[in-house]
């Protein structure tokens, strides 16, 4: 018998000053029975990112073709294509083919440094292509944030982010590996 999703219900509170973005999102998280804490809230984090009311998580682990988040137009076309993690070059490249804005959040600390050691100059030559990398201090206490039913918070203002429920506020301190436009 297959392990089932876990659903978490978020809501998300955006006050994104850098992108004059104000929002309430009512979410529902389906988390694959492999994915820990951390990676759901590095993909909530991403979705804070880059919200916008179009943005939807995808199937991510449980589908290969599909990103972890994406935001589509009205005719289909991909507008943006979030992973989360250290794909390989492989999917990297398919994705950037297919959306006219890739973004991959990286994280896992000492991991993600030798990841992006071995697929920097690969990606390179993708325009579309941003990499964010965030420190492993910040993903595993946005871990610690994890619950069934969550009213979170995130502010940006000039390039600093905190995420956090009524107790714990979590400051990400990301990093900007390549830098991307879309195309």
């Amino acid at each position: 018998m297959a392990l089932k999703a876990t659903i978490f219900k978020t809501d998300l509170q955006i006050a994104d000053m850098d992108r004059n973005y104000y929002q309430t999102h009512p979410l529902t998280i389906a988390r694959h029975p492999s994915e820990t804490d951390e990676r759901m809230m590095v993909r909530m984090l991403a979705f804070a990112l880059h919200a916008h009311e179009a943005l939807t998580f995808g199937k991510g682990l449980s589908d290969d073709t599909e990103p972890d988040l994406w935001q589509k137009d009205l005719t289909g076309t991909i507008q943006l294509w979030i992973d989360v993690g250290l794909p390989d070059e492989k999917r990297i490249r398919k994705a950037c083919g297919r959306a006219a804005q890739v973004v991959v959040v990286s994280y896992g600390g000492r991991g993600a440094e030798l990841w992006w050691g071995q697929v920097s100059a690969l990606l390179e030559r993708f325009g579309n292509l941003t990499v964010i990398n965030l420190p492993s201090e910040a993903s595993q206490a946005l871990a610690g944030l994890a619950q069934r039913n969550m009213q979170l918070q995130c502010l940006i203002q000039e390039g600093q982010i905190w995420l956090g429920d009524a107790e714990v506020r979590v400051e990400v301190v990301a990093t900007r590996l390549k830098t991307g436009s879309p195309k």
